[in-house]
């Protein structure tokens, strides 16, 4: 549908400006190519005017999807957002292959990802040692002297009248060198198997060793592979689970799933250990070198000889023009030419990238003047007490700046619900508004909550519940511009949504046989629009669609009335206790009141159950990160760390009746809370405990970060909502080790 399309990207096909790739609300995309770029003008101007998205700070106008990758790039605000470190060195680079015309919908054209690291052998490998790193600023082909040696001679002693001289008669980035990597999942097994008369090559060929990958890319001289994305999120690329026969190497042994370093004990580990180098300092301070080889001024030209990184001339964009060949045999060879030689990114700038910012003054909280004299000083912000005593039993804090209200809404067991308005203060101390009991603790400048939850500002949702519903943080959605406040547990069998305003019921949403038990939405577009998904008693769950317009649009988006859920997702047999829904992933996890959980597409394809060991019946609590690791916690004190396709990674029982968990905004740090009224924080991926908060005198019912992930409000047992100090960056090994 139109009304999903998110971004449109003009692209090249073959080296030509004649494709195009629309990319959808459900995070999916796909490509055509066109006869010519006329054509492609026309239909960008067919679609809706959505730009290349909300992403990168560019207006939403047909014409940015018909900007050059060089516009783009000194239009857009992302690498000014890479240098204050608002996003990782991953984010920097899919943002820059995405803009340079690398698609995971062309092999051809496939992103491409830096090797980081240079030691496959140690035991343990030490992220602290520079020994351990790469150097950025030279290509694969130059890392080693003698090698390079090699490429240079070759260079200035070109002798061929017909081609322009080059450094290597291979790319760092084919179709034939992705299918290499990804060559034990599909559907690459099968585009390999089509590219190669059905057959896998030969054993001693095939990717089978990451430290053999990494010693043929220093010694042999057809071998300049780069790494693609998958390296650093997908631990299933190194694992032959469909039991393919992929022969036996020379020194009798069979190759099957991929050898991992010593340091890498499986490759979940493998994956984690590659991210956090990818995001280390060493590599933060000169990523932006490889940026230059790769996307910028070293790509092509005398820098590009200087840097020895220059590549077969048809591997460059403008290299050649298609349509002049008249000679269809001809223009089948260059065509298949340019599929075997690879094809180098748009040249994003012809001036040095700039560096990123240093992680050091980044890394702690700047002191107040009035130094904390304890550990609760320092960790507890601010106290906030509502008249009302009734738990609080939802928080959603909305605090994005660009918001017209930036908000922290709280929900309590009465379905009383506030809007506090959360503002950047300078030198506050117990200004009226708010009971602030650390007031004089407060740093200089901070952002703090002003309550709203007097008088007339007190809304409380009446409507008549279904009494036997417990109300609990899954019964409460609020859209991401704090207007809306989505309820279910009605007895009519809808939920309901509620002008955050003024408490009136705006609209009412049918579609479940039985009452509604639980309610999530995704992560929201800037505009707004979102997935919500609704769990009912009766085993089901719908998935719909909240616009920007402020509603629900189903597929029926002229009545909003009655509007038609996106998808029937089912496969529980029980009532729909918790369910979380990622639209990065595409994917729902639900968990059903006597287990199991199970994983949809937002399509509504069942994919799988995840099953917890024994006793880990009763899910209660689900958190995904966009990486692909769902937490979940179960009664009686339990939780499991699953990877999106059903591996177990991680167990652990507490001493605790959990009622709130969040994963940080980076998948790599849980934080929960329950009846005891202790904030612990965890290592997601192995639930190594970090830190555990001074007590509360109350249980902790709901929980919410805030944009920056620096404050986190919780909501309790007695009414009030604490507010605690957060930066995840202490937690960090490099800031640890500092």
């Amino acid at each position: 549908m139109f009304s999903e399309i998110r971004a449109v990207f003009s692209r090249r096909y073959l080296l030509q400006n004649t494709a195009m790739e629309v990319f959808m609300a459900n995070r999916t995309s796909v490509m055509f190519n066109f006869p010519d770029q006329a054509t492609v003008k026309k239909v960008v101007y067919s679609l809706p005017r959505v730009g290349v998205g909300t992403s990168y700070g560019l207006p939403q106008a047909r014409r940015i999807s018909l900007a050059t990758p060089r516009q783009l790039f000194k239009s857009s605000n992302m690498t000014q957002r890479w240098q204050r470190r608002e996003i990782s060195n991953f984010e920097y680079l899919m943002f820059l292959n995405t803009i340079a015309g690398r698609t995971y919908n062309d092999l051809n054209q496939y992103p491409v990802f830096p090797w980081v690291l240079t030691n496959y052998d140690s035991e343990e490998l030490d992220l602290t040692l520079p020994g351990n790193f790469r150097d950025l600023s030279k290509p694969v082909g130059a890392l080693n002297p003698k090698r390079a040696a090699f490429y240079a001679e070759r260079y200035e002693t070109w002798e061929d009248d017909q081609t322009p001289p080059c450094h290597y008669s291979s790319h760092y980035s084919t179709a034939a060198t992705t299918l290499h990597w990804l060559v034990r999942i599909e559907p690459f097994t099968m585009f390999f198997l089509c590219a190669n008369n059905n057959k896998f090559d030969h054993p001693d060929r095939t990717f089978s060793s990451i430290a053999r990958s990494w010693r043929n890319c220093q010694r042999d001289t057809s071998d300049v592979k780069e790494l693609i994305p998958e390296f650093y999120y997908l631990p299933e690329m190194f694992v032959n689970s469909n039991g393919y026969h992929l022969g036996m190497r020379e020194d009798r042994t069979m190759v099957c799933d991929v050898d991992l370093p010593a340091w890498a004990k499986k490759p979940e580990d493998l994956v984690r250990i590659n991210r956090m180098a990818l995001e280390s300092e060493f590599v933060s301070c000169q990523l932006h070198q490889w940026i230059d080889l790769i996307f910028g001024y070293k790509q092509r030209g005398p820098e590009a000889v200087r840097a020895l990184n220059v590549f077969h001339h048809l591997t460059y964009e403008g290299s050649v023009n298609l349509d002049s060949i008249t000679d269809p045999s001809l223009r089948e060879a260059t065509e298949a030419q340019i599929q075997s030689f690879g094809q180098t990114p748009s040249q994003l700038l012809i001036e040095p990238h700039p560096p990123r910012s240093s992680a050091m003054h980044l890394c702690f909280l700047p002191q107040s003047p009035l130094m904390f004299k304890d550990q609760m000083q320092q960790d507890v912000i601010m106290v906030l007490k509502f008249p009302s005593n009734s738990p609080v039993t939802h928080v959603a804090a909305n605090t994005l700046p660009h918001l017209t209200v930036p908000a922290v809404v709280t929900v309590t067991c009465s379905r009383l619900f506030a809007v506090n308005r959360w503002h950047n203060t300078v030198g506050l101390r117990g200004a009226p508004g708010y009971s602030l009991e650390q007031a004089h603790h407060l740093p200089i400048e901070m952002d703090t909550l002003v309550a709203n939850n007097t008088g007339s500002n007190k809304r409380q949702i009446t409507d008549l519940v279904d009494q036997s519903i417990q109300i609990t943080t899954h019964c409460f959605v609020v859209t991401a511009d704090n207007r809306y406040i989505l309820v279910c547990g009605f007895w009519d069998k809808s939920f309901r949504v509620y002008s955050s305003e003024t408490g009136k019921l705006t609209q009412i949403v049918f579609g479940h046989w039985d009452v509604v038990t639980c309610l999530a939405r995704s992560e929201s577009y800037i505009g707004g629009d979102c997935y919500i998904v609704s769990g009912s008693r009766d085993a089901t769950l719908l998935l719909w669609y909240w616009s920007g317009r402020h509603h629900i649009i189903g597929d029926n988006p002229n009545n909003s009335d009655y509007p038609a859920p996106r998808a029937v997702l089912t496969g529980h047999d029980q009532e729909v206790v918790c369910v979380s829904v990622c639209a990065e992933l595409g994917l729902v996890i639900s968990g059903a009141k006597e287990g199991p959980c199970l994983v949809h597409t937002i399509t509504g394809d069942l994919l799988r159950a995840l099953e917890g060991p024994d006793h880990y019946q009763s899910p209660r609590l689900i958190s995904v990160s966009s990486e692909g690791h769902c937490i979940i916690y179960y009664e009686r004190g339990r939780f499991c760390n699953f990877s999106i396709n059903g591996k177990l990674l991680a167990q652990m029982e507490v001493n605790d009746s959990t009622r709130a968990i969040l994963l940080s905004s980076d998948g790599h740090n849980l934080v929960t809370g329950g009846d005891n009224g202790v904030v612990e924080v965890w290592q997601a991926c192995d639930f190594k405990q970090l830190y555990i908060y001074p007590g509360c005198d109350a249980g902790i019912r709901a929980m919410d970060l805030s944009h920056d992930q620096r404050t986190l409000i919780t909501g309790m047992a007695s009414g009030s909502i604490v507010a605690f100090n957060i930066d995840f960056n202490r937690w960090h090994y490099e800031h640890q080790n500092r």
